[in-house]
């Protein structure tokens, strides 16, 4: 007898924590990816504080899109220090190939959520490294983050992107301009 398949229903709240979850067993914290965000935007908003980053932050790790990407992106990390992945990938991945791009695509489906600022805000610290890409892009440490470094890049450059918006709508509602929302992602 075969017994009926129950249909297979997301559970929100469950990817959202496994997300914030893997970050965390993954070694990264929100207050890490905010100090990305307060570097990228603290020289146009001198008045930004941590606490808005950490929001920002928070509000782009929400987004189902997000959440999806980061998934993906640590667990084929995993599988590649677990020597898991098919030859040639398994080579790519591990030794984080800088031909291989498909990292920086996973990133960019992060960036895309929040426009072109996000892809500009990305390709800076991408290429800078800094803070906590310092320490995920260090090919001498143990565990593998070809894929983390740069979704934890996406999603401050991102973060960045929302602040942008938000702060430019706020300007134009201070001076009494006709404002058509802000610009950005719905949350």
């Amino acid at each position: 007898m075969n017994p009926e398949k129950i249909p297979y229903s997301l559970n929100s709240k469950k990817v959202a924590d496994a997300t914030k979850e893997w970050l965390h067993k993954r070694g990264v914290t929100v207050d890490e990816i905010a100090e990305l965000v307060m570097l990228l935007q603290k020289k146009y908003y001198p008045d930004l504080t941590m606490e808005e980053c950490v929001h920002n932050v928070e509000k782009v790790l929400s987004k189902r899109e997000v959440q999806n990407a980061v998934l993906t992106g640590i667990q084929l990390d995993i599988l590649a220090e677990q020597g898991a992945l098919i030859s040639p990938l398994q080579e790519m991945i591990e030794n984080d190939e800088s031909l291989y791009g498909v990292d920086e695509i996973l990133a960019f489906s992060i960036v895309n959520v929040y426009g072109s600022i996000g892809f500009t805000n990305y390709g800076y610290v991408d290429k800078l490294k800094p803070g906590v890409l310092e320490r995920l892009n260090d090919k001498n440490d143990e565990p593998i983050h070809t894929f983390l470094d740069d979704i934890v890049g996406a999603v401050a450059a991102s973060a960045s992107s929302r602040i942008a918006h938000r702060k430019q709508a706020e300007r134009e509602k201070a001076l009494g301009e006709e404002s058509v929302g802000d610009g950005s992602a719905p949350d």
